[in-house]
C-alpha cells in the first residue's frame, strides 16, 4: 500500500480557515486512492482541530530540529511526502531526502506567501504593486522550497503565471489545483435561499489572516458609513475565527457594524445574508470566503485581488470594485436590485461547475503524479535546479537545525 505522509504546519481547522478545508480535500483525494495516511505536525492542537482519526488517519507528533524525526519517518517509509507550506519543507525536507532518497516531495503552496507580503508593502507604502516588489528575502526562501521539491500544488493560474514569467520556474514542476467541489455539493439553483428570504451584509474571514483584518478595517472605516447612510436599515455582521480584542472593539450596534466572531458553520451564517462583501487589498491564492458564497448563493462584493483566480472568463458572482466609493456603489445596488441579484446567483452555479468541480482535476492530478513515479529520476534531472540547492554547501537550515538540536541535547 504506498504511504502519504504530510508535514502539516498547523492541525487542520476547516471551521476556521480555508487553508483547513483545502487540507482535508487533498487527505480525501489521497484516501479515495488508497493511500494510506498519517499527518505530522509539530503545533499544538486546539479545540477546533479536526480529529484526523476519525477518517483513519494516523496523527503523530513531531519535534522540529530533532533526530527523532529520523527515526519517525525511516520506519514511515512513505511513497510521498506532502509539506503544507514551504516553511515545513524549509525546516525538514533535508531529513526527509537523506533518509527516503526515493521518496516523492510534494509542496502545496496554499497560497505564495511572498506574493502577499509583497502586496501587503505595497498597501502599506500607499504605491500600487509592481512586480519589482516581489523580488525579495521571503521569493528566495519560497522559490528554493519550490525548486526543491518534485512537485508544487498551486491554487491559483495567477500565481502559477507569476512563477512561469517572472522567475523561470518550469511548467513540469508546477501543479494547479484548485479547491475542489463534490458534485453533490454544487447547490441547485431552485434549493438555494432566494433574494426575498435573506437580509443584510457579511463579512467573514480568520483574524490570524492579516488581509482579513485589513478588510474588516477598511470597511469600518472607509465603507460601511457610505452604504449605511444608503440603507439604514441594514447591517453588517461580522464573522471570523480568533476575533481579539481589537477586532471586538469596532462593534457598534447604532452603526449595524456588528461583530459576532467565529462563525461555527460557515454555510450556514453565508446563506442567510444578501450580500457578502470581501473588499481585500492585499492577499493571494484563492479566498475561500469567496468559495462558501459560491456554495450558498451568495452575491459577493470584492476587488480585482479578491476574486484573482476563480472565474476566469466567466462573469463574476456579484461585483469587483476597488475603491470605497466603488465597492459601497456595487454593494447598494446588488442589495437593492432582484434581477441584478439573481444573475449573480446563477453566475455562481456557473462557476462552481466550470471551474472547481473535483472531477475535472483529479485524474490529471493523478496521472501527473504517476509520471513522476514511473520517472523520477529523469523528472529530477529535468529540475537539476533542485538538486543543486540541496548541495551541503547551500543547506544553511540544515545546519541551523543540526545546531540547535546540538544547543538543545541535556548537559
Amino acid at each position: 500500500m504506498k504511504k502519504l505522509l504530510i508535514v502539516g504546519m498547523l492541525w487542520p481547522e476547516p471551521t476556521s480557515s480555508a487553508a483547513g478545508s483545502r487540507m482535508l480535500q487533498l487527505i480525501d483525494v489521497f484516501l479515495d486512492w488508497g493511500f494510506e495516511v498519517c499527518f505530522a505536525s509539530a503545533a499544538q492542537k486546539t479545540l477546533h482541530s479536526e480529529a484526523l482519526s476519525k477518517r483513519k488517519i494516523k496523527e503523530t507528533r513531531i519535534k522540529i530540529n530533532d533526530a527523532s524525526f529520523d527515526q519517525f519517518i525511516e520506519n514511515l517509509q512513505p511513497t510521498y511526502v506532502l509539506f503544507d507550506r514551504f516553511i515545513m519543507e524549509e525546516q525538514l525536507g533535508w531529513r526527509v531526502r537523506e533518509i527516503c532518497p526515493d521518496a516523492i516531495t510534494v509542496l502545496d503552496t496554499e497560497d505564495l506567501h511572498f506574493l502577499r507580503k509583497a502586496r501587503q508593502e505595497a498597501k502599506k507604502q500607499n504605491i500600487n504593486f509592481k512586480p519589482n516588489l516581489l523580488f525579495t528575502e521571503s521569493a528566495k526562501r519560497e522559490i528554493a522550497s519550490i525548486l526543491r521539491c518534485d512537485l508544487s500544488l498551486l491554487i491559483s493560474e495567477a500565481e502559477m503565471r507569476i512563477l512561469m514569467l517572472h522567475f523561470n520556474i518550469k511548467p513540469t514542476q508546477l501543479f494547479y489545483l484548485p479547491f475542489l467541489v463534490n458534485k453533490d455539493e454544487i447547490p441547485q439553483l431552485s434549493n438555494l435561499q432566494s433574494f426575498s428570504n435573506r437580509a443584510h451584509f457579511l463579512s467573514i474571514g480568520n483574524f490570524l489572516h492579516p488581509p482579513n483584518w485589513d478588510q474588516v478595517l477598511y470597511l469600518k472605516e472607509q465603507i460601511w458609513p457610505l452604504i449605511k447612510q444608503e440603507l439604514p436599515d441594514a447591517e453588517l455582521h461580522i464573522y471570523g475565527a480568533y476575533a481579539k480584542q481589537k477586532v471586538e472593539q469596532l462593534h457598534n450596534t447604532k452603526q449595524g457594524f456588528l461583530v459576532k466572531g467565529r462563525a461555527e458553520n460557515a454555510l450556514e451564517v453565508i446563506q442567510n445574508a444578501k450580500v457578502l462583501l470581501a473588499p481585500l487589498r492585499f492577499g493571494a491564492g484563492l479566498k475561500g470566503k469567496l468559495l462558501d458564497a459560491l456554495l450558498t448563493g451568495t452575491p459577493s462584493i470584492t476587488t480585482s485581488i479578491g476574486v484573482e483566480g476563480m472565474p476566469g472568463d466567466l462573469p463574476w458572482a456579484g461585483e469587483i470594485a476597488n475603491t470605497p466609493n466603488e465597492i459601497a456603489k456595487q454593494a447598494i445596488l446588488l442589495y437593492k436590485l432582484e434581477k441584478r441579484w439573481n444573475k449573480a446567483q446563477r453566475n455562481a452555479i456557473d462557476i462552481l461547475e466550470k471551474r472547481f468541480s473535483k472531477n475535472t482535476f483529479i485524474r490529471h492530478f493523478e496521472a501527473k503524479l504517476h509520471y513522476i513515479e514511473d520517472s523520477l529520476a529523469k523528472h529530477r534531472q529535468q529540475h537539476f535546479f533542485g538538486q543543486i540547492l540541496q548541495h551541503n554547501q547551500l543547506q544553511s537550515t540544515k545546519y541551523m537545525s543540526l545546531w540547535i538540536e546540538e544547543k538543545n541535547k541535556p548537559r
